[in-house]
């Protein structure tokens, strides 16, 4: 019998790279809460969880797990922990036992400790929780937060020496922009130079260090310098991962305001595609180019730099270069995949007769004519996977 009493707190959004990871809160909502293109934390108010909450919250999870494991071990399914998880997810009593048996079930290796900012709290605390997480779960091979800039800035170089040591293998933080008028224009809350000493702090400490970049975020004013200021302080920082997270404007954002004012005008496919081509080409680190999300449109945009330097602009030069019937017919496969329906992982795809035939009667069935018609319906689409 699994107990619908065992409960833990969880956040609303983790990396895409996380998906498979255990989440524990450690904080609530975010600090900052004032970027314009954010929907997530509106409204919140942001707080710091105790220590002893969060233990709690581990232990209840680790308890969790137990009994999932118990089903594996002392059951009829013999050590198959797998199928256990599987049979502890279709029968959960609540979300609790969902995600710890999604967990399991995908291996139990990994954990993010939410919410926008881990790294804002104290460190002596943070360490505390790392090293209980660790003894808690022995097994784990990454631990993994959300930071600021503006916040990894400001940690000293033994304070990430102390959080490694006890644990932490990867920081994410959303960079987003390094051109320092955009920074400012969405109320960021840093500077370019706060990107790069907090950059280098991380990435010289032996944590792994994750950046998001958004391209689109300049708009058609700002698009060039976006993608060329980006590019150059990331070639300063020289991350692990750099990951592309292209741009979509919720309704009710700031940003979103700005557009229905005439205040910002933001970049069709194409131009996001010709912005990423630019930034692309001014790398010069040595990171890994990630397009794990499906606001991007074209997943092939990924590698090692500077190896893959050259595929990936081939890929975009490939796209950019497509007739515009083919073009119409990409963006539609492509953006279906996030509804599940016959859909493009990738340009190869375009030459699968089932696949073009299906899209090619959607496009007649929504009588979708121009780009415009396009943009709209595919719009629609985005915004369910921000």
């Amino acid at each position: 019998m699994l107990r619908s009493d065992l409960n833990f707190e969880v956040g609303p959004i983790r990396p895409p790279s996380e998906a498979h990871s255990l989440l524990i809160r450690a904080t609530r909502n975010c600090p900052w809460n004032r970027c314009h293109f954010c929907p997530v934390y509106k409204g919140e108010k942001f707080s710091l969880r105790t220590v002893e909450e969060i233990k709690k919250d581990i232990q209840t999870a680790r308890e969790i797990a137990d009994k999932i494991r118990a089903m594996a071990w002392k059951g009829v399914l013999g050590d198959r922990v797998q199928e256990a998880a599987a049979l502890a997810y279709r029968n959960a009593p609540n979300d609790s036992f969902r995600q710890v048996a999604l967990w399991l079930y995908f291996g139990g290796e990994s954990v993010f400790l939410q919410d926008a900012n881990t790294l804002v709290m104290r460190t002596p605390e943070l360490v505390e929780v790392l090293r209980f997480l660790r003894q808690t779960f022995p097994q784990l091979k990454r631990v993994t937060i959300y930071a600021r800039s503006h916040t990894a800035a400001r940690k000293k170089p033994n304070e990430y020496q102390e959080l490694l040591k006890a644990g932490l293998d990867r920081i994410h933080i959303g960079l987003e922009t390094g051109y320092d008028p955009l920074l400012e224009y969405i109320e960021k809350g840093c500077t370019a130079e706060d990107e790069i000493k907090g950059g280098k702090l991380i990435r010289e400490s032996g944590i792994e260090f994750s950046e998001y970049v958004m391209p689109g975020l300049g708009g058609k004013k700002w698009s060039r310098e976006h993608a060329e200021a980006t590019a150059s302080v990331l070639n300063e920082i020289d991350p692990h991962f750099i990951r592309i997270r292209s741009l979509v404007v919720p309704p009710g954002t700031r940003l979103w305001e700005k557009i229905n004012r005439g205040e910002f005008e933001p970049l069709d496919e194409d131009g996001v595609a010709r912005e990423i081509h630019t930034f692309i080409s001014r790398l010069e680190c040595h990171s890994r180019v990630t397009s794990d999300h499906i606001m991007n449109l074209l997943e092939e945009v990924e590698g090692k730099l500077p190896e893959d330097k050259t595929r990936m602009l081939a890929a975009l030069e490939r796209y950019l270069g497509l007739d515009p019937e083919d073009k119409l017919i990409f963006r539609v496969g492509r953006r279906l995949a996030a509804v599940g329906g016959s859909a493009f992982r990738n340009l190869d795809e375009l030459d699968d007769p089932d696949k073009r035939e299906a899209i090619e009667e959607l496009l007649e069935r929504l009588n979708i004519h121009s780009p415009e018609d396009l943009d709209e319906a595919i719009n629609k689409i985005r915004e369910q996977f921000i």
